[in-house]
């Protein structure tokens, strides 16, 4: 699963390294410990007079579906299985026509010690650092207790779709779970938005996703970042076990 990532590049930087497009007045929060419900960037394509324009937005990490009643529905919404997203009532709809990337600087995972009674945290990365795309959804929300106009009506959201561990390897040993990973190719297939066969896109995605992940490297960080609160760049150095 991923439950903790860090982010912490520039508007210009995922600009530069997505290809794409943001507004002026954007603004990214810097964080080394992103949790659920935060705002985040996602990358995604839309169809402007005929055009396609790639673009960076901000989301609230934690897909609220439109049919959503509140926007408490997200909190349990941040991880999507790859094997049940056509079906599942929360991410169907987004799963066919709503697809987006979720850029991260590498991500934070828990595993448990041989007595099960504690768990050390892992910061999983690229070994130079490179930005990792996972594939995402998006999904818009109207919030009904506000009114037409208010500039807070409408929620953007998202979640990011994982999938089965491989069955060997370090990241075996981490968890059953974990995101799954985008090339550039592969990003340009699942973001496209004439493509219709969500199924076909992400079986694409899922046969490349292994080799992708097992160029990741695991370093043991800080207890620290268990904590929401505690947010810096310590938390990803690496420590000694």
């Amino acid at each position: 699963m991923c439950g903790r990532y860090v982010m912490a590049r520039a508007v210009g930087d995922l600009v530069a390294e997505l290809e794409a497009e943001a507004e002026a007045s954007l603004e990214l929060r810097a964080s080394w410990n992103v949790a659920p419900t935060s705002d985040v960037p996602i990358v995604l394509e839309r169809l402007i007079d005929g055009a396609v324009h790639r673009q960076i937005h901000v989301a609230a990490w934690g897909l609220v579906p439109g049919w959503a009643k509140d926007a408490a529905v997200g909190v349990r919404a941040f991880n999507a299985r790859s094997e049940t997203v056509a079906e599942k009532p929360t991410f169907r709809a987004a799963f066919k026509a709503r697809r987006c990337g979720v850029p991260v600087q590498g991500y934070y995972e828990w595993k448990k010690s041989p007595d099960g009674k504690t768990k050390q945290p892992y910061f999983v990365h690229t070994p130079d650092g490179a930005l990792i795309t996972f594939a995402g959804l998006y999904e818009w929300w109207k919030d009904p207790s506000k009114a037409d106009g208010d500039p807070g009506q409408w929620l953007l959201s998202c979640t990011i779709l994982t999938m089965g561990s491989p069955p060997d390897g370090e990241l075996a040993t981490l968890h059953d779970r974990l995101p799954v990973p985008l090339d550039r190719e592969g990003l340009a297939e699942w973001l496209d938005p004439a493509a219709k066969d969500a199924g076909a896109l992400l079986a694409a995605a899922l046969d490349e996703a292994w080799g992708r992940a097992a160029a990741w490297e695991l370093d043991p960080v800080s207890s620290a970042v268990g904590n929401v609160r505690n947010n810096g760049p310590e938390l990803i150095e690496a420590i000694v076990l």
